[in-house]
């Protein structure tokens, strides 16, 4: 997965992570914290050991069956959260 997202970072995708439990994987706190790097007009994102060049049009989405998740507050700080229930 960790190759997927990298990928992605330097080409421009979106990634869709499905069925993400009450915790994420610590490697994915760069890309959600939103941790960039600018040197003159390139922006960089450093995950794990690696710098990678980050693209514009890069997007992460998470996914989560759970009816009423609890997450961190930082994540929940530096992410979007929609609730798609429907009632009715």
């Amino acid at each position: 997965m960790i190759k997927t997202i990298e990928f992605a970072i330097e080409t421009g995708q979106s990634v869709l992570v499905e069925n993400v439990q009450e915790s994420i994987d610590a490697i994915l706190a760069p890309v959600y914290s939103r941790a960039i790097i600018k040197r003159g007009k390139s922006r960089y994102m450093k995950m794990g050991d690696k710098e990678l060049s980050l693209h514009d049009k890069f997007r992460l989405f998470f996914h989560t069956k759970l009816s009423n998740p609890h997450y961190s507050p930082e994540i929940q700080a530096e992410c979007t959260l929609i609730n798609f229930t429907v009632t009715e």
